[in-house]
């Protein structure tokens, strides 16, 4: 290694401009080439509910380790549009760097830089207009651009562009490739001549890693758990899950069915699953909302379905694009009625793909609606994670009966009262399984009843799965020093931003541990037991209410050790700022602590 150089551990991108500019291909290339050189790596977007205009942006990181999250602290901002130099100016430091589309001129003194910015400035547009007659080669263009700067050499940047761009045709590959070479010129003339760069980077034979996003991760995780019909409506941040399902499911031997709305969707989702088969839906809050009649149904019916609520910022409408967690009650307490539900909350695209195996067991085994948690940013940030084992899948389907199992029974009772609450089942068409389906209480043959004595007894019957699968629900999992007095408590794209948090807590000598909860419902005895042994509590959520904070103090946490951090303007937490809330909090200042 150079002796004026260091070795690349963490690497913080900004790449920003209008919509459609092409950003987040940038930032997807970098994160694919670095990923090559044996770093782990992390991105978000910050993007409109719009086709193309308006500043959006793609962040990535790339660490020596792991980190599911963006550092507070950004080392390369791109800017194909200066405007965007304004919108995200507040996210840079005396040690970054800034590379902007100098077609129209330097940058104006009004962007408010910190001082000691370094400045380079690129005609990205003018050349890519110049020389390919389209403005969007710029982000090829700025790709030599970034390559050189970090220290990536240009054989590697080749070769990432031939993986990119190639299956594109041979034509869209030959012009990325000489707007690469256009870029390479202009990174000369600009003084980032090959070898120059901040970092030495070398391609490594690294380990495999998959680079993926929660949604894919749960759609996977459905696919290899037996699920065989997937009936969803696109909707924005969930659409991407239906999307790896149409590409994937069919080889499985599945279905995917896109409805008109979310109302057929949930109703579709009960035909399938009224047959036996493994089925999913996937939605946000709007989407629950609307389904709440058929999720009812689920309840009363006693019909396994998952369903996926990847949220985002509401109500209604809302902000589609930016990350919440705003559906936690709705979750857990929403629909007409007493009925039971399963609530999982997974943290890392592997936990999406190995919780998405376990709300198909408990779905089917349990008969009844198992929600899956996730929110905007673990739902479409793509994170480097170890290859899943599939040796570790398990695949429970609970009482079914076949026609030799029902042919030794004197009669088969559809909802027949059980120990766990779990009847058996045996899927329409199966000689001597006759059962009748309806939204009305009913009797254990399906038989609508208003007896209460009967009533009183299927409320309990149905009650029961909800003690019987406790054995079954995922357990929160244990970060950090177990003896701590402080304590963080958050779900999804809070996970890494608290790990982050407690690291550099540490290093001022306050000791933390992370109860990361993975089942919200029912809410096991763990979490509010959780609350009572450490002195300060802090639950982590994207909500104005504390959602998650309330539901754990309503079954049992100690309220007087909880407080709540909440964000809630669409903007992902960072982890400094996270210390320095907890710290208020604590009463602390920096020169109090070692």
């Amino acid at each position: 290694m150079s002796d004026n150089k260091q070795k690349l551990s963490d690497l913080n991108v900004i790449v920003a401009g209008q919509g459609g500019d092409g950003s987040l291909t940038v930032v997807n290339v970098l994160a694919d080439i670095l990923r090559g050189a044996g770093l782990r790596v992390y991105t978000e977007r910050d993007v409109l509910s719009r086709i193309k205009g308006g500043i959006t942006a793609a962040t990535l990181r790339a660490y020596d380790g792991e980190r599911l999250c963006i550092s507070s602290d950004i080392d390369l901002f791109v800017a194909f549009d200066q405007a965007a130099i304004g919108k995200y100016a507040f996210r840079l430091n005396e040690r970054s760097t800034v590379i902007y589309d100098s077609s129209n001129g330097e940058i104006s003194s009004d962007n408010l830089l910190p001082e000691n910015v370094r400045l380079i400035g690129v005609p990205l547009s003018r050349y890519a207009v110049k020389h390919f007659r389209r403005d969007i080669y710029k982000n090829s263009i700025s790709f030599a651009v970034i390559g050189r700067l970090i220290g990536l050499k240009d054989d590697d940047m080749k070769r990432s562009f031939e993986k990119r761009f190639g299956r594109r045709g041979a034509q869209a590959l030959k012009y990325n490739l000489d707007a690469l070479e256009v870029g390479c010129a202009l990174a000369d003339e600009s003084g980032l001549e090959v070898g120059k760069g901040r970092f030495e980077i070398e391609s490594s034979d690294s380990e495999p890693h998959m680079l993926i996003t929660g949604n894919e991760a749960v759609a996977f995780g459905f696919a290899v758990s037996g699920g065989r019909l997937f009936a969803g409506y696109p909707i924005t941040p969930s659409t991407d899950v239906m999307e790896w399902l149409v590409k994937w499911l069919p080889k499985f031997g599945g279905v995917v069915k896109q409805a008109e709305d979310e109302l057929s969707a949930i109703n579709m989702a009960i035909g399938s699953a009224l047959t036996g088969t493994r089925t999913m839906t996937a939605t946000c809050g709007p989407g629950i909302a609307l389904m709440q009649e058929g999720i009812g149904q689920l309840g009363m019916a006693e019909i396994g379905v998952v369903i996926v609520d990847a949220q985002r910022s509401g109500p209604s409408t809302g902000m589609p694009t930016k990350p919440e967690q705003s559906d936690i009650n709705l979750l857990c307490y929403g629909g007409a009625g007493d009925f039971p539900r399963v609530v999982l909350a997974p943290g890392t695209p592997e936990e999406c793909f190995f919780l998405a195996v376990d709300a198909n067991n408990l779905a089917e085994k349990y008969q009844l609606p198992v929600f899956m948690c996730l929110d905007q940013g673990l739902s479409q940030n793509t994170a480097t994670i170890n290859p899943i084992d599939l040796n570790k899948v398990e695949i429970y389907r609970g009482d079914r009966l076949d026609e030799k199992q029902l042919a030794s029974q004197d009669v088969y009772k559809r909802y027949n009262f059980t120990e766990s609450g779990a009847s058996n089942f045996a899927p329409p068409g199966t000689p001597g399984g006759m059962g009748l389906v309806t939204g009305n209480e009913h009797d254990e043959f399906g038989l609508v009843s208003t007896d209460p004595v009967n009533r009183n007894k299927m409320v309990e019957k149905r009650a029961k799965k909800m003690v019987s699968m406790i054995p079954e629900l995922p357990r929160a999992i244990s970060h950090g020093v177990e003896t701590a007095d402080i304590g963080f408590i958050g779900v999804g794209m809070c996970y890494g931003v608290i790990l982050e948090a407690m690291d550099l807590l540490a290093e001022k000598g306050i000791h933390a541990q992370y109860h990361q909860v993975r089942t919200l419902w029912p809410m096991l005895d763990e979490t509010p037991a959780f609350t009572a042994r450490c002195k300060n509590i802090f639950v982590v959520e994207y909500n104005a209410t504390g959602q998650l904070a309330k539901l754990i103090i309503a079954h049992g946490g100690e309220e007087s050790n909880i407080s709540s951090i909440l964000r809630y303007d669409g903007i992902p937490m960072q982890a400094k700022d996270l210390v320095s809330q907890v710290m208020t909090k604590l009463n602390l200042k920096e020169d109090e602590v070692a």
